[in-house]
């Protein structure tokens, strides 16, 4: 399990790499009071197109190999930019384009998780 300071270095730090290319409505899900989770934490936000997309996950891959020596367990849905998501164990990272955001609606199937506020 990692610990809670490492967590925290790891949210800020996807969070910066999402900030830095300009990534919309960066959410944070506490899931770990739910029973049946995938992780712990999920981060989700969006860009305005596939370029986009890919430059976040670009942008929090680097970050987080550069700042934390880390780097994803596994990358999915990278071929269409879509939906993206890095896998990073316990913090699992989703990036979408507005309109796949507001077709598969994390934050409403997740509904019963905690929403942590950024910044």
């Amino acid at each position: 399990m990692t610990s809670k300071t490492n967590f925290k270095k790891l949210i800020n730090t996807i969070v910066e790499g999402i900030d830095d290319v300009k990534g919309n409505e960066i959410s944070l899900l506490d899931l770990r009071d739910l029973e049946n989770r995938v992780c712990d934490y999920f981060i989700i936000c969006d860009g305005n197109s596939n370029t986009q997309v890919s430059a976040i996950i670009n942008s929090v891959t680097k970050k987080v190999s550069k700042k934390l020596k880390d780097k994803p367990w596994g990358i999915e849905g990278a071929e269409n930019a879509e939906w993206i998501l890095l896998d990073y164990i316990d913090v699992v990272v989703h990036v979408f384009q507005k309109s796949k955001r507001e077709f598969y609606d994390l934050e409403g199937l997740w509904g019963d998780a905690k929403k942590i506020e950024l910044k």
